[in-house]
């Protein structure tokens, strides 16, 4: 299957906290150790923070489900199992460097209603109800969340450590970058579903 993950390759130094951080954009994903940090933003999207607490293993990825608006029949349906594919890209990544899956806790945030031009599809619930699935069927304990809501949020995740520094931000100071690249990412999903029930358009100004 392919949604387009990839590892995340963008570096920068993070001049707020003061270490190397890596940024994760919709459909990437990484894992390290170290001092550093992983850094996103989300608005509809996901990010969940995985942590090996014993090796201290740290990862993050971004990701979004292609709306179905018959996804409720089986919580591992077409749309879920590109949930599926991220979370287990992210895991494999995780215990290719040392971690062990049955010590793994998550840290999931996101699942806000930011996408502005959507009836009848709230992507925001659906990722969020699927991250929170997943984790419960996976037998991995969800330590912390902040999903929902109607504001984009700023992740820093700290591997070293397991902490998460989250910051809400206001809508209207983040609205332009974050839905143009949700909006390219729903689309790029939209396209390897064959289409489905999703259509992609601006909304209005």
């Amino acid at each position: 299957m392919d949604t387009t993950e990839q590892l995340a390759p963008a570096r920068y130094f993070d001049r707020e906290f003061k270490v190397d951080s890596v940024k994760v954009l919709p459909g990437q994903y990484y894992a390290g150790t170290g001092n550093g940090s992983i850094c996103t933003v989300v608005g509809s999207c996901v990010s969940t923070c995985l942590w090996d607490p014993v090796e201290r293993i740290g990862g993050m990825n971004h990701f979004m489900l292609p709306g179905d608006h018959s996804s409720s029949a089986s919580p591992w349906g077409l749309p879920a199992r590109f949930g599926v594919y991220a979370m287990e890209l992210l895991i494999n990544e995780m215990i290719h460097l040392g971690a062990d899956r049955r010590r793994l806790v998550a840290k999931v945030f996101g699942g806000a209603q930011v996408l502005q031009g959507f009836d009848t599809l709230d992507v925001g619930a659906m990722n969020s109800k699927f991250v929170v699935s997943f984790l419960k069927e996976e037998g991995i304990e969800l330590q912390a969340q902040d999903l929902l809501g109607t504001w984009p949020r700023k992740l820093h995740f700290f591997p070293a450590t397991g902490k998460v520094q989250m910051k809400r931000l206001h809508l209207q100071s983040a609205d332009v970058a974050v839905q143009r690249q949700e909006r390219e990412y729903l689309a790029r999903l939209a396209g390897a579903t064959g289409g489905g029930e999703i259509e992609i358009f601006d909304a209005p100004r």
